[in-house]
């Protein structure tokens, strides 16, 4: 069984992965008009293979420790409420 990341550890992954990524969207500079539309861009700008997988598993990363920070912090909050 794995432990469960705390909050700060949370926190700290996704400013990693934020500025890795950001430092991806400035190299292809990546001006997508919509979040929505930000993967289907970065797929036609990247032309180098290894960013373009980095970029991917930035993408699935950020969106998994986005999941995870919210859960934990909803939990805190509900922990607060209760006392």
């Amino acid at each position: 069984m794995f432990k469960t990341p705390e909050l700060p550890e949370i926190q700290k992954k996704l400013s990693r992965i934020t500025n890795e990524m950001l430092e991806l969207i400035h190299k292809y500079n990546l001006n997508a008009q919509s979040p929505f539309e930000l993967i289907s861009h970065a797929k036609l700008a990247i032309d180098n293979q290894k960013d373009y997988i980095r970029f991917l598993e930035l993408s699935l990363e950020g969106r998994i420790y986005g999941d995870a920070g919210a859960a934990c912090k909803k939990i805190t909050e509900q922990r607060n409420n209760k006392n």
